[in-house]
C-alpha cells in the first residue's frame, strides 16, 4: 500500500506544480478571489495528507518541505511573466498543510486506538 501512496503523492506534486505554472489563460475563470486561496489550501491539504501517509515517520520534515515547495512555486510564478507569486497564496498553502496534517493525525489516532 505504501508504494501506491508514494506514487499518488509524487504524481500529485508534479500535477500541482504544472497547474500552478501554466498560463492563466489556460485555467478556468475565477469568480471570487477567495476561491483561489481555497484551491491553494485544498491542494496543499491533499499533498500533506497523502505525503504523510507515504512518509509517516517524518511529519515535520514533510510539512517543512511542502511549505518550501509552495514558496518555490510562488517564486517561479513571479518569474514567469504570466503568473503572479503572492505571499497570501503561500499562507493558504500553509493553512492547507496544517489541515492535511490534522486529517492525517486523526486517521493515525483512529488506527492506533485500541478496540473495546
Amino acid at each position: 500500500m505504501s508504494h501506491i501512496f508514494k506514487t499518488v503523492f509524487w504524481l500529485s506534486v508534479v500535477g500541482l506544480g504544472i497547474a500552478s505554472l501554466v498560463p492563466v489563460d489556460l485555467l478556468p475563470a475565477q469568480s471570487f478571489n477567495v476561491w483561489d486561496k481555497a484551491q491553494h489550501a485544498l491542494g496543499f491539504a491533499w499533498l500533506a495528507l497523502i505525503g504523510l501517509l507515504s512518509y509517516p515517520r517524518q511529519p515535520t520534515r514533510m510539512a517543512v518541505c511542502l511549505l518550501i515547495y509552495g514558496a518555490a512555486i510562488e517564486l517561479a510564478q513571479a518569474a514567469t511573466g504570466w503568473r503572479y507569486g503572492e505571499w497570501s497564496d503561500l499562507a493558504a498553502d500553509g493553512a492547507g498543510i496544517l489541515l492535511g496534517a490534522l486529517a492525517w493525525w486523526l486517521l493515525l489516532r483512529r488506527r492506533l486506538r485500541p478496540t473495546a
